[in-house]
C-alpha cells in the first residue's frame, strides 16, 4: 500500500489557503488593535480570543454536520468552496476599516470573516482522513502540513516586502494577495479533486474497511473502550498544553519583536521564516519517520525539542542569529507535534464519523487559544514582556507529561503483501 502523493497534494489545498490566512490573522490583526485602535495587551488578546471562542463551536457543528450530509461534490467539498467565498469578501473590508479608523466597520467585518472561516475549516482537513487509509495517515497528513506551511510562508513573505517601515502600514496589498491564493487554491482543489471517487476507492483500498464495514453500524452508537477513552482524554489534554504553549508564541511575536528587540515594519517575519521553512523541510522526513518508530515517539521527541526552543528564548535579550536557531528548533518540533497528533485522534474513532472527531480535536486546541491570548496577554501587559518564553515552557513540559500516558492511535508498519514489496520505495 502506497500513499498517493499527487493526490494528497490537491487536497492539501483547502489547508494552504487556511493556514496562508491564520498567518495574516496572527500577525497583522493584533498589529491593528494595538497601532490603530489603541488596545491594551488585554484587549488586543481578549478579541484575538474571539476566533476560538466561535471555532469551539463552529468546528464540532460543522464536523458533524458534513459527516452527515451527501453531495455529488462529496462531503466536505461544498464547505470549502462556500467559505473560501464568504471569508474574501469579508478580508476585503479589514484594511479599509484600518485605513479610516473605523472600530465598528473593523469588529463587524472580522466577526463575519472568523464564521465564514470557522464554517469550512473542520470539513477541509477531514477530507485527508476520508480518502486516506488509516496507515498512511501520518505520511498524508505530513504533506498537508507542508502544503500549510507553503500557505504560511507565503504569507511571511508577502508581509515582509509588502508592509512599510512606518507607524501605520497600509495593509491592503497584504489582504489581497492573501486572498487571491486563497481562491486558487480551492479552484484548483476542485477541479483536481473528485471527493466521492476517492472515498469509495478508499475504503476499498483501507487494510481495515472489510471490518470496519462490518462492525461500523454497531460501532456508531456504542462509547469507546474505557482504555481507549483513557488514551483520547489524555491526548486531548496534550493537545490543550501544547497549544496553549504556542499560540501565545505566535499571537505575541510580532509586539514581542518590536518591544523586546526593537524590530520595525515586517522585520519581525524573518524569524517566523526560519520558523516555517524548518517544519516544511521536516514534514516529509517526520513523516517516514513516525511510520518507522510510532506517532507517540515522534509526538513526544517534538515536544521535548519545542521545550528546548522555550528554554532557549528565555536568554534571547538582544536580537542576534541564535534567534534563527530557537525558531528552527520550534518549527521542526511543532512539524513532529502537527504531523502525527491529529492522525492518532481520528484513528480512536469509528470511520464514519471523522468530522466528529476532527471538530473534538479543534475543541481542544481552540479552547487552549481562547485562555492563552488572553492569560499571556495579561502577564505581558502587566508584569512583563519577558514572562512570554517561561510561560510556554511551563505548558510545553505540562504536556509531555500528558502525552507519556496516551496508549492507542499510533501507527502500524504496513503489512507487505510479499517478500518482494519489502525492497519497495513509497511513491
Amino acid at each position: 500500500m502506497k500513499l498517493n502523493y499527487r493526490q494528497t497534494f490537491f487536497i492539501g489545498l483547502a489547508f494552504m489557503s487556511i493556514c496562508a490566512f491564520w498567518q495574516l490573522y496572527d500577525n497583522i490583526i493584533p498589529k491593528i488593535l494595538s497601532d490603530t485602535f489603541h488596545l491594551g495587551e488585554t484587549k488586543t488578546g481578549a478579541i484575538m480570543a474571539i476566533d476560538n471562542v466561535l471555532a469551539l463551536f463552529m468546528l464540532p457543528m460543522f464536523g458533524s454536520f458534513s459527516d452527515r450530509i451527501h453531495t455529488k461534490l462529496g462531503k466536505r467539498t461544498p464547505f470549502i468552496i462556500v467559505g473560501t467565498i464568504l471569508s474574501v469578501i469579508f478580508m476585503t473590508l479589514i484594511p479599509i476599516a484600518d485605513k479610516n479608523t473605523n472600530f465598528f466597520l473593523f469588529f463587524i467585518s472580522l466577526g463575519a470573516l472568523l464564521i465564514a472561516m470557522g464554517s469550512y475549516r473542520t470539513p477541509a482537513v477531514a477530507l485527508m482522513p476520508d480518502v486516506t487509509p488509516k496507515p498512511l495517515r501520518s505520511k498524508a497528513n505530513s504533506i498537508i502540513n507542508l502544503m500549510g506551511t507553503l500557505g504560511a510562508i507565503f504569507t511571511l513573505i508577502m508581509m515582509r516586502i509588502l508592509i512599510a517601515k512606518v507607524s501605520r502600514p497600509d495593509y491592503s496589498i497584504v489582504f489581497f494577495t492573501v486572498s487571491a491564493l486563497m481562491v486558487f487554491a480551492v479552484i484548483l482543489l476542485v477541479i483536481t479533486v473528485r471527493e466521492n471517487n476517492l472515498v469509495k476507492k478508499t475504503k476499498e483500498l483501507d487494510v481495515d474497511s472489510i471490518e470496519m464495514n462490518k462492525e461500523e453500524t454497531k460501532l456508531e452508537n456504542d462509547s469507546l473502550p474505557p482504555e481507549v477513552k483513557r488514551s483520547l482524554i489524555f491526548i486531548l489534554a496534550s493537545i490543550f498544553l501544547w497549544f496553549t504553549a504556542y499560540n501565545a508564541v505566535t499571537t505575541a511575536f510580532s509586539r514581542y519583536a518590536t518591544k523586546v528587540w526593537g524590530l520595525q515594519g515586517g522585520g519581525f517575519a524573518d524569524a517566523l521564516l526560519v520558523a516555517t521553512g524548518a517544519a516544511m523541510v521536516s514534514y516529509i522526513p517526520i513523516g517516514f519517520i513516525s511510520s518507522k518508530i510510532g506517532r507517540k515517539k515522534t509526538v513526544i521527541s517534538g515536544i521535548i525539542l519545542m521545550s528546548i526552543s522555550y528554554f532557549m528564548g528565555l536568554f534571547l535579550i538582544h536580537y542576534s542569529p541564535v534567534i534563527f536557531v530557537v525558531f528552527a528548533f520550534t518549527g521542526i518540533g511543532w512539524a513532529a507535534i502537527n504531523v502525527n497528533s491529529y492522525p492518532m485522534v481520528v484513528d480512536m474513532s469509528h470511520g464514519s464519523n471523522i468530522g466528529k472527531y476532527t471538530g473534538l480535536y479543534y475543541v481542544f486546541s481552540m479552547t487552549a487559544q481562547i485562555i492563552t491570548p488572553i492569560l499571556s496577554g495579561a502577564l505581558l501587559e502587566n508584569v512583563s514582556y519577558r514572562t512570554l518564553f517561561p510561560y510556554s515552557l511551563i505548558f510545553s513540559v505540562l504536556s509531555l507529561c500528558t502525552m507519556i500516558f496516551v496508549k492507542h492511535g499510533d501507527s502500524k508498519p504496513v503489512k507487505k503483501t510479499n517478500a518482494l514489496e519489502n525492497f519497495d520505495i513509497d511513491d
